[in-house]
């Protein structure tokens, strides 16, 4: 990975730590949050027969950082495209 400049490389480098610091927010609201805070309230709702406090217990979180993983790869993509360091 070759940047233009220093200052190119640390703006891109915060961006990315940005970036993944809100991903892992986002996950992390979503499994301990709906989880394990809100399962109650959650669990009033159901979902393919299932309540939804345990669902996202089980599997809404699993989904949840899979969708992060490809969404985390498109960003990064143009991230690394927007400051010349993609690989062709």
């Amino acid at each position: 990975m070759s940047f233009k400049s220093e200052s190119d490389a640390k703006a891109y480098w915060k961006e990315n730590i940005s970036l993944v610091v809100k991903l892992i927010a986002i996950w992390f609201l979503v499994s301990y949050g709906c989880g394990i805070l809100l399962v109650d309230v959650l669990n009033n709702i159901q979902l393919g027969g299932y309540k939804l406090g345990f669902w996202f217990a089980q599997q809404g979180s699993i989904y949840t950082f899979v969708v992060l993983i490809f969404y985390y790869t498109k960003k990064m993509g143009d991230l690394d495209r927007k400051y010349g360091v993609h690989d062709e």
